[in-house]
Order: C-alpha cells, then sequence, then structure tokens
C-alpha cells in the first residue's frame, strides 16, 4: 500500500512536468514595499497570480521572488488596510520594482478575519484556502473531503460517499477537540464540542477562505483548541450583480442543486447575497439516504469609517442513521449492510423501520459591525444565535418496561415486561453570545485584544410514538429530560513585535471561563445533575525569522486546556471517583519554509505533551457505564513536509506527507474475562506499558498533479494514503483499521459564453481504482477463560463513484 503512494507520487511529479519547456530560471524581481509615509510595510504580500507564487516582505519592507524566467509577468501587492496595487513588470535577468501602498478606503475582509487568525508573520504551522480553490472540487461532499489535502487531515464519512454524517481528525485528533469558528464566531456544540456538518450543507459554497492551524494555534473563541484550528470566513458578494447555477448528479442517485444570486453594490454602500442549496443521495450503505437544505442570505453595508454586515445561515437535515457500522464478520458478506432499523415481524421475516431517520435544523443568525477609529486601528464586534431542534427516531424490540420508568403494565391477563416501542430523542439547544476584537497595525507592534462571552441552553428529552402494548400510556409520552446550560468567557491579547530586520517576536495570552450546569435525569432514568466551573490561563509565544526573500522560519511554545464533554460527564454521573478533570496541552512547534516563483517547500516538526489526556482504557464506573479516563502521561510528535511545484502556468504538483509517533505512557487497560463453566466474570486490568494513540496513524501523505491540457480545460488526479490506525488504545492488529490507499481524477472544461457569462463543466471520479476500504471504526475487547477476544464494527468507503456537473455563470 504505501510502495501505491510513493508510485503515485512519481507519477504525478511527472506528468506536472511534462509541461515544462525546459528553460532554466535565471532572474529575480526584488524591491520595497512602503506606505505613503515612507514607512516599510513587513509581511506585506507579494504574489504572481499566473504562477501562484509569492512571498511576503521583510521586517524591512523588502522582497525578492527568485528563480523567474524572462517575460512578462502581473506582481500584486497587498497588505491589510491598504489599497491592492497590481504591477506589470517585464523581466531579463533582474528586474527592481518598489511600491508604495496607500490607505484603504473602506474597510476590508482582511481587517474583519485578523482578529482570529494567523498572520504571514504568526509562529504557528497553518494553511490557508482560498474559497475557489475549494469550489474546485465541490459537487456534493461535506467540508471535512474538501480539506482531505491538507497536511494530517484524515476523513471519514458514516455513509461511505461524503454526503450525510462526516467528520475529520487532525494529526489523529479526535473532532472534538479541533476549535471551528465562522467569521470569527464559535461554531462546534457546545456540549458534545463538535462540529456537525450536516447541519449546514453546502457551507463551500459560501466560503471567502478557510485557514486550519495545526496544534494550539493562537487564541480564539469557542471550544479550546487541543490539536487544531479551523476558521471560516464567508464570501463576501462581488462588487457587480450576478448569478450563478450550480446542478450535479452521479452515484448512489446523489444530486445537487445550488443557486446564489447576488445584487453588486448599491450605491457604493449595500451588497447582498443570497444562496439555496438541495442535496439528495442514497449514500453508499444501506438505509443511509441523505435529503438536506440550506440557504444562507448575507448583506454588507460599507462607509470608509464602518461596516455593518449580517449573515442568516440555515440547514436542515433528514439522513438515515448510519453511524452503528458494519460488523467485522459481515464485512467480506455485504459491506454495505447497515443494522439500524432492522427487526424481525411476527411472521419472523426481516423488516426494516422505514422512519428509522435523524432529523435536524439550525439557523444561525450573524450580526457584525467594525469601525475604523484610526488608518490602522480597527473594532470589530459580532452578536450571534443559534437556533437547533431535532431528533433521531428508532424502532426497538424486545425493550424493558423498567428502562422507560413505566412500572408494571397490564394486557389482558398478562403482565408485561418487555415489548417493542418506537421512540424519538429529541435535542432543543439556543446558542447566543458576543464576540469583538481590538486590532492595531503599526510600523514594528501589532497587536489585538479580544474575547467573547456565549451561553448554551440545550434541552435532551426523549417520547415514546408507539408502543406494542400501551396500557394507559398516551403516545407521546415523555420518559426523560434533562437540561445543559453553559457559559463561556474568554479574553486575550495577542502581540507581534519588530525585534529586528529578521526577527518577530509574538505573544497570546488568553483567559478562558466555563462554567457547566446539567439537571434533570437522563435517558437511563439515572439523574445528571451536577455543576463544573474551570478557569483557563493559555499562554503562547514564538519567534518568526524571515529575509524576505521566501525564506522563512518560526519556534513557537503554546498550552492549551480543555474542559470535558457532556458525554464525559454523563458516563460518570453517580460516580464521583471517576469524574473527569480538565486536560492540559504543552505544544512545541518548528518550521521552517522555502519559496521561489515555482517552487514551495515547508516543513514543520511538532512535540504536543498532553497531562490528563482523556482516553478509552476500559474502565467502567460504579453504575455500569464505560467512562473516559484520565491518563498522565500522552504526546504526540512528527513532522510535517508540504510543497507545491508550478514549472509553468500549465502544470502544478502538490504533496504533503506526516510522520508521527502517538503514544501514551504507562498504559493500564480494563477489561471482563468470563468463566466459561458458569459464565462468570471477572474485572481485570494489564499493564501494556507505552502503547500508540488510537486513530492516529504513523504515516500519511497525498499528492495532487494539475495540469491545464487546454487552455479552459483542467484536468487534475490526486492520491492518498493513510497508515494503519489501532481504534482502541492495546494496539492490537485484532482492533486496527487497514492502511489504505485512494485516488481520485476531476476535470473541468469551460465555455465563455456572453450570456450566461460563462459555463463549466465538471466531471469527478472518486476511488478511482475501486480501493475496497474502511476509514474509521470502533470496538473493543473482552476475553473467555484468559482467551483475548474482540468485537468491532467499520465504516466502509464507497467503490469507484462518479459526479457529473455544470455551473452556470450570469
Amino acid at each position: 500500500m504505501a510502495r501505491n503512494f510513493i508510485l503515485w507520487v512519481l507519477v504525478t511529479a511527472l506528468l506536472g512536468s511534462l509541461s515544462v519547456s525546459g528553460q532554466q530560471s535565471r532572474g529575480f524581481i526584488g524591491g520595497l514595499v512602503r506606505d505613503s509615509e515612507g514607512h516599510p510595510l513587513s509581511g506585506a504580500s507579494v504574489l504572481i497570480d499566473s504562477l501562484s507564487a509569492g512571498v511576503a516582505t521583510g521586517n524591512n519592507g523588502r522582497y525578492m521572488l527568485r528563480g523567474l524566467k524572462n517575460g512578462v509577468y502581473k506582481v500584486r501587492f497587498s497588505f491589510t488596510g491598504y489599497e491592492t496595487v497590481t504591477e506589470t513588470v517585464t523581466l531579463t535577468g533582474i528586474a527592481s520594482v518598489d511600491v508604495i501602498l496607500g490607505e484603504a478606503t473602506v474597510i476590508a475582509d482582511e481587517v474583519i478575519v485578523r482578529g482570529s487568525r494567523a498572520g504571514s508573520r504568526t509562529p504557528m504551522a497553518h494553511t490557508t484556502i482560498e474559497g475557489s480553490e475549494l469550489r474546485k472540487s465541490d459537487m456534493t461532499r461535506d467540508m471535512p473531503y474538501l480539506l482531505a489535502l491538507t497536511p494530517s487531515v484524515v476523513e471519514t464519512s458514516d455513509a461511505g460517499n461524503g454526503v450525510g454524517y462526516t467528520s475529520l481528525r487532525i494529526r489523529g485528533t479526535d473532532a472534538n477537540r479541533i476549535n471551528i469558528t465562522v467569521d470569527g464566531i464559535p461554531l462546534n456544540d457546545s456540549e458534545s464540542q463538535q462540529v456537525f456538518w450536516v447541519d449546514l450543507p453546502d457551507l463551500a459554497s459560501s466560503t471567502g477562505s478557510i485557514q486550519i492551524q495545526r496544534g494550539a494555534g493562537t487564541s480564539t473563541n469557542g471550544a479550546g483548541a487541543f490539536g487544531a484550528s479551523v476558521n471560516i470566513s464567508t464570501l463576501t458578494p462581488p462588487d457587480d450583480p450576478g448569478a450563478v447555477v450550480d446542478l450535479a448528479a452521479g452515484s448512489f442517485n446523489t444530486f445537487r442543486t445550488t443557486a446564489k444570486v447576488w445584487s453588486g453594490k448599491v450605491d457604493d454602500r449595500f451588497n447582498m447575497m443570497i444562496r439555496a442549496s438541495k442535496i439528495s443521495s442514497n449514500g453508499y450503505i444501506d438505509h443511509s439516504a441523505s435529503d438536506i437544505k440550506s440557504v444562507m442570505v448575507s448583506g454588507d453595508w460599507i462607509t470608509p469609517v464602518d461596516r455593518i454586515r449580517f449573515n442568516i445561515l440555515s440547514g436542515n437535515e433528514r439522513t438515515g442513521i448510519s453511524w452503528w457500522g458494519v460488523p467485522r464478520e459481515l464485512l467480506s458478506v455485504n459491506r454495505k449492510y447497515n443494522p439500524s432499523g432492522e427487526y424481525t415481524d411476527a411472521n419472523g421475516i426481516t423488516q426494516y423501520y422505514d422512519d428509522e431517520t435523524d432529523n435536524y435544523k439550525q439557523t444561525h443568525y450573524h450580526l457584525f459591525y467594525t469601525h475604523r477609529f484610526a488608518p490602522h486601528l480597527h473594532l470589530n464586534t459580532g452578536l450571534h444565535l443559534t437556533d437547533g431542534s431535532g431528533y433521531y427516531e428508532e424502532q426497538k424490540s424486545d425493550r424493558d418496561t423498567e428502562e422507560y420508568g413505566f412500572g408494571t403494565i397490564i394486557s389482558g391477563n398478562e403482565i408485561i415486561t418487555e415489548m417493542d416501542l418506537v421512540q424519538r430523542k429529541w435535542m432543543s439547544n439556543n446558542f447566543y453570545g458576543a464576540v469583538w476584537s481590538l486590532v492595531q497595525e503599526g510600523h514594528t507592534v501589532d497587536w489585538t485584544a479580544g474575547g467573547g462571552a456565549n451561553r448554551y441552553d440545550g434541552d435532551h428529552f426523549g417520547k415514546i410514538l408507539w408502543m406494542e402494548y400501551p396500557g394507559n400510556i398516551i403516545p407521546g409520552h415523555e420518559w426523560y429530560r434533562n437540561r445543559g446550560v453553559k457559559d463561556e468567557f474568554n479574553v486575550y491579547g495577542k502581540m507581534n513585535a519588530r525585534i529586528s530586520n529578521s526577527i518577530s517576536g509574538f505573544i497570546d495570552l488568553q483567559f478562558r471561563y466555563i462554567g457547566y450546569r446539567l439537571s434533570g435525569p437522563d435517558d437511563d432514568l439515572r439523574d445528571l445533575s451536577q455543576d463544573h466551573y474551570y478557569r483557563f490561563f493559555n499562554p503562547k509565544t514564538g519567534l518568526f525569522w524571515s529575509n524576505g526573500r521566501g525564506n522563512d522560519a518560526f519556534l513557537s511554545v503554546s498550552v492549551a486546556h480543555r474542559e470535558p464533554t457532556r458525554s464525559n460527564f454523563t458516563d460518570a454521573a453517580g460516580d464521583n471517583s471517576v469524574t473527569p478533570r480538565p486536560e492540559q496541552l504543552t505544544d512545541y512547534e518548528g518550521g521552517y519554509s522555502f519559496r521561489t516563483s515555482a517552487l514551495s517547500l515547508n516543513l514543520n516538526l511538532y512535540l504536543m505533551r498532553y497531562h490528563d489526556q482523556l482516553i478509552p482504557t476500559g474502565k467502567i464506573s460504579n453504575t455500569g457505564y464505560p467512562v473516559m479516563t484520565n491518563v498522565p502521561e500522552s504526546y504526540r510528535t512528527g513532522a510535517e513536509i508540504s510543497g507545491s511545484y508550478r514549472p509553468s502556468p500549465l502544470a502544478a504538483f502538490k504533496i504533503n506527507m506526516t510522520w508521527s509517533r502517538n503514544k501514551i505512557k504507562n498504559f493500564r487497560n480494563y477489561y471482563f474475562d468470563y468463566n466459561t463453566t458458569d459464565w462468570s466474570e471477572e474485572y481485570v486490568w494489564s499493564d501494556l506499558g507505552s502503547v500508540d494513540i488510537a486513530y492516529s496513524p504513523r504515516f500519511s501523505g497525498s499528492a495532487e498533479v494539475e495540469v491545464n491540457i487546454l487552455e479552459r480545460m483542467a484536468l487534475r488526479l490526486n492520491g492518498k494514503y493513510v497508515g494503519k490506525q489501532y481504534f482502541d488504545n492495546t494496539m492490537s492488529s485484532d482492533r486496527s483499521i487497514r492502511s489504505y490507499f485512494v485516488s481520485n481524477m476531476a476535470a473541468e472544461y469551460d465555455i465563455k459564453t456572453g450570456n450566461p457569462e460563462e459555463i463549466s463543466f465538471k466531471i469527478l471520479v472518486n476511488n478511482l481504482f475501486n480501493t475496497l476500504y474502511e476509514s474509521n471504526a470502533y470496538g473493543g475487547m473482552w476475553s473467555e477463560d484468559g482467551n483475548e477476544k474482540t468485537w468491532a464494527y467499520f465504516f466502509p468507503q464507497a467503490g469507484i463513484n462518479f459526479m457529473l456537473g455544470a455551473t452556470v455563470t450570469f
């Protein structure tokens, strides 16, 4: 499998080189970027769009674009808070171009996102992707799949085809440890700390850019970043009026319709955009069909010193339940098997309950106000409200009536203790609050002060829709209800100061407060009432070096804390001895990057040391529930390499690879041993020493080549390899996910028609070589008479499948 990936890298590199003319690069463009007062602008972007290559200016404002062939180039100079300047440069060996940037007359998008993102000179490992790049491969699949070719990302899909419930890990870090924001507003569910992408389908159509910060990252709002942060900036309406329609269809009866229309600037002040999307798919896995819809309305009002923006983003999903996985013993028999909704009728025939579905609607309301006090001092504020409500419905067979608190049910002359029933488990919640940041950009010092205050108020409750023997129970009976209220407040300050012509220093200090209160019974009727309060101090500091010629390096150390999730608390309810403690991360990072006009290489080394990391150990509470356990010492360390090579505007080659070691020290595994003579059980443990952390491949990587075969036709090939992963912490091969290599192909052809303005045709072939693989699994162990046994469920992914699409731009 690893050999396949290496071969793929060589093939794509060869394809990427076919368009090279053979000329040797021999020239450079250099110069100085200053403001209107003559001060050098450090960290300004100098970019040649045709080559997708560029550098950032050094602390002295100087830059150098090296390795250029003779020719004519359009060089774009930009810096936050200044007007962008584009110069046409004719290069014959060496060219010197000095540029003066004037102050921007309106507040740009970069000013708004700056408070929550890493800048060009922030000593953190980060990757920024433009929305236009995302949409090249966006046909129907959710965001985790659109980010799949970035370093250290592993994506997975419950339904097997990237539609419906999807998730991602970064550096092996669970999805509930990844902080995700939209325009600086927290997106993670406050209780689970997860992001459910299915609730916001087709978000990429409204995305302006995404920045992924690996490691602890910079201070941000919302859930603690305990391995990565994903900062999404929504798309600003274009200045000219227009519209676009996206249509796509493909395997598994998958269809997508997206329409977007925008007004263009009215009186140079107001702009508005509306987007509506509908995606449906039967899914690869049986009974995993999805019907998901979303709408986004965005408006922007701008003056030279003020900007008001609002977003309304709503998603509505109905999906088949496919989160149970496929038992290992059925993988070779029926990879698409789904046990959800399965029951046996009165005639002994296997049936499936039609309404075994997950249903949820979520609407986000965002209102932003930005004010410019001085040319380089801005205040950004945001108010937000998220309203969510939904349920999942299940048919249950032979359930004990005591589980629902029914007491004695009499049917005729029979006392009923078990019955079939249909239940709905509901969630209804509101999340609201405010965020703010004050950003000052100076010639020697930049600083940001910011923070946020948010409240989550959520109810969990269950209702019985139908009972085989209802007795005097009325349909719609509510058998449990509990409430969670979570308050979160944070304040932070960041500063980046020029120490010399090539070195900058960075410091970032955050204080975070969390108060979480649970009350009421859970679905098993245990009382969940409990209160938890946390105060975290998260300092970060580092050094950044740049010579303005494409050579950059950084060193940093960061501390992050994270509170337990709702499930961590509910599983431990009733047993104070296993109440989870908060986790702490100390993250050491170092990186080096090298850029020329054609070549970009990045190396990042990291050591993430955890204290009290919560992991499954097999431990059981005294109420009989498996609980996550704090382990004293664990760590992740590794090397990430990424790069791109664009020998000409006709071809580009990209690659990333991650090698890592992810270890828990002195791991103790708990399990049950059964005596098969009388099936008595004994709760035992074994010390396994240093073991791999679950879901953490030692190697992963991807490679992609893009070739512009014709003037308006582009072909992209990519391949991704993910090494073997264990899905528990025992390092048993019986409880592991096999390594896999998957490749995809995409082609796009554009036609300039005039009216409509452009039509683009796309074809996407996923899993080109029909690889049979599983991207996720879960399970555990027990023993019988001392002999180890395994239970395991896997999530198979679709074989070769395709999508066809057309985009019409007006």
